[in-house]
C-alpha cells in the first residue's frame, strides 16, 4: 500500500545528470504518484535518447506525464510548458495521486510556483514574419535592428542567441511595447490552490561531472546518434528549441560526417559540464528549497533519501 504525502505538489530540481528522474520515480512508486516532466527539452518527440527521458520500461512503474509530447518543429515556452503542467498536476489530483514534477529548467519550475509576467499572447503570423526577418538577415544584423527599435531589450541579449532574440523582437511587433518592459510587470502569482514542497539535488561537480560523462556515453550506446541524424534531415530552423539540446549540434555534426564522433561526444560533453554550472548557479541564487541533498541520487541512496522527505 502506497504510503500517505503530504497535499500539494512536490517539485524535484537540480543540475543535469543529478538523479532527478531516479528519485521522482522512486518517491512516486512509494506514494502512488504521477511524474510530470519539468525539462524544457524533454518535451519533444524523436528525441527519448538525446534527451535521456525515462525509457519505456520505466514509464510503465507509473504514469509519466509531458515526456515527448511536442514535435520538434513547434516551440514550447515556459507559459506553453506551465499551462500543460498545471493540467497534469490538476488530472492527478482530482485522480487521488500525487503530483512529482521533476526537471532541472530553472525558468520553468518557477513560471509553475511563481507564475509570469503577464505577456499577451504572440499571433502565429507575427511570430513567423520575424522568424523569417531573422533567417533573412542572421544573427548579427537582425541584433542590430533590434537594438534600434528597443535598444534596452538588445543590451541583454548576447548576439550569438537568436531565440531569445526573435522573442523580444515578436513582443516588440505583437505589443508595441518591450520585452523588457512586460518583464518588470507584476507576475500573475502562484497558482491558486496549490501548495509546492522543493527537493533539490545538489552532488559535488566532480561527482556530477563523471556522472555526465558516463551517461552521455550511454546515451550514444542507445542510440542517440540516430536521432540526430534524423533531426538534421528533417531540415528544421536552426533556432528551434529543441535545435539547440545539448549534443544535437555535436552529434549532426559527426552525423553529417563533418566531425569526427569521438570529438563530437568530447564536445557535448564539454557542454554539458557547461550547462550544469549555469544551472548550478541558477539554483543556488534563485530556488529556496524545502530539502537538499548535497549527493548524487542513486538506489544506494534510496531509502534515506525517501526517509527524509516522505
Amino acid at each position: 500500500m502506497a504510503e500517505r504525502i503530504n497535499d500539494g505538489v512536490t517539485v524535484i530540481a537540480g543540475p543535469t545528470a543529478s538523479g532527478k528522474s531516479g528519485l521522482a520515480l522512486a518517491l512516486a512508486e512509494r506514494v502512488g504518484g504521477v511524474v510530470i516532466n519539468g525539462d524544457s527539452m524533454q518535451v519533444y518527440r524523436g528525441v527519448e535518447r538525446l534527451t535521456d527521458q525515462p525509457d519505456r520500461e520505466t514509464q510503465a512503474r507509473v504514469p509519466h506525464r509531458l515526456y515527448g509530447v511536442l514535435d520538434p518543429s513547434e516551440s514550447c515556452s515556459a507559459g506553453r510548458w506551465r499551462a500543460l503542467a498545471l493540467a497534469e498536476i490538476e488530472a492527478a489530483l482530482a485522480a487521488g495521486r500525487a503530483p512529482v514534477v521533476v526537471g532541472g529548467s530553472g525558468l520553468y519550475l518557477q513560471s509553475l510556483m511563481e507564475g509570469l509576467a503577464p505577456i499577451p499572447d504572440i499571433p502565429p503570423a507575427v511570430r513567423a514574419a520575424v522568424r523569417r526577418r531573422h533567417a533573412e538577415l542572421g544573427n548579427q544584423a537582425f541584433h542590430a535592428e533590434l537594438a534600434a527599435r528597443d535598444s534596452t531589450a538588445a543590451a541583454k541579449i548576447p548576439v550569438s542567441d537568436s531565440q531569445r532574440m526573435t522573442r523580444a523582437a515578436e513582443v516588440l511587433e505583437a505589443t508595441g511595447r518591450s520585452l523588457a518592459e512586460w518583464q518588470r510587470a507584476p507576475a500573475e502569482g502562484p497558482p491558486e490552490g496549490l501548495s509546492f514542497r522543493i527537493i533539490l539535488l545538489m552532488p559535488p561537480r566532480e561527482t556530477l561531472y563523471t556522472a555526465i560523462d558516463a551517461r552521455f556515453d550511454r546515451m550514444v550506446a542507445e542510440g542517440a546518434l540516430d536521432e540526430a541524424r534524423a533531426l538534421a534531415a528533417r531540415g528544421l530552423a536552426p533556432d528551434l528549441p529543441v535545435m539547440k539540446a545539448l549534443g544535437v549540434a555535436e552529434l549532426a555534426a559527426a552525423a553529417r560526417g563533418e566531425l569526427e564522433t569521438i570529438a563530437a561526444v568530447t564536445r557535448a560533453k564539454t557542454a554539458t559540464r557547461n550547462y550544469a554550472k549555469r544551472q548550478i548557479t541558477w539554483f543556488k541564487g534563485k530556488m529556496v528549497a524545502d530539502k537538499i541533498f548535497f549527493t548524487q541520487y542513486s538506489e544506494s541512496f534510496k531509502e534515506k533519501i525517501l526517509s527524509e522527505v516522505l
